[in-house]
């Protein structure tokens, strides 16, 4: 129950500020000996997260659904590059996706994105005028993020912002983006749910650990919306960095 509760207030934190949600489970997850049930705890941590996006942005998804449809192609069309490098490495390169060094690496590349964002100018472009190809283009920042290290919210963030988003626009963009990012991993994961042994007495952490996640997803993504207001995404930099640096001593030890 406690490592249970651990991974989703990791999860939690990381999902929604740019330190890479996947890069820190893969590494507490290798520090805590977690190798059993990992599609179930991936499914059930991101549900909880995902909820947690539904319903800090529940007007935006309202608007999207009703007077904002335009948005709805925009963000299938920013989903397409994630999706087709989710389902390459996830039947090719899997164990890719599993390796501490690799995410000790990439945090070092979420770091140096970050640090970019103090040095983009401030542009005011809404996400609801992006156009098709910059939608794309949002999206295969996204894709990148499939690395373990690679911040989804971080890269999406900074993509937006270079291509001429408002701070929030781009804040907003990439959590509505997700959306469809997370469903799509969830499904990819479904193969490996129904190939586990859920019993009863595993279901219980699992259900805390999804609310946990949900709970503590909802404040660290208000956290990352007032940071963003302030300009001051890019101080997570002095997280990954070292974080980074630690892990690959750790793993070439």
């Amino acid at each position: 129950m406690w490592e249970m509760v651990l991974l989703a207030v990791i999860q939690g934190i990381a999902e929604f500020l740019p330190i890479s949600s996947s890069g820190h489970l893969v590494i507490f997850g290798e520090l805590l000996g977690i190798t059993e049930e990992s599609a179930t705890v991936n499914i059930v941590l991101h549900a909880g997260t995902l909820a947690s996006i539904l319903v800090v942005y529940w007007r935006r998804i309202l608007d999207m659904l009703t007077s904002d449809r335009r948005v709805i192609p925009l963000l299938v069309i920013g989903t397409i590059p994630a999706g087709t490098a989710g389902v390459i490495i996830k039947t090719q390169f899997k164990h890719l996706l599993e390796s501490p060094l690799i995410a000790g690496c990439m945090l070092l590349v979420t770091g140096g994105l970050l640090l970019l964002l103090k040095y983009l100018p401030t542009r005011d472009a809404t996400y609801q005028s992006l156009s098709w190809r910059k939608a794309f283009e949002i999206g295969t920042f996204q894709a990148f993020a499939l690395m373990p290290g690679i911040s989804r919210s971080g890269s999406t963030i900074v993509g937006g912002r270079m291509l001429g988003l408002s701070n929030e626009d781009a804040v907003t963009f990439s959590f509505l983006l997700a959306i469809p990012a997370i469903l799509g991993a969830t499904v990819l994961e479904m193969k490996d749910l129904a190939q586990s042994d859920l019993t009863m007495d595993r279901m219980a952490p699992l259900l805390v650990g999804a609310v946990v996640a949900f709970l503590v997803g909802i404040f660290a993504l208000r956290w990352l919306i007032a940071w963003s207001r302030r300009g001051r995404l890019h101080l997570f930099a002095w997280w990954c960095i070292p974080m980074g640096i630690g892990t690959i001593l750790w793993q070439l030890r």
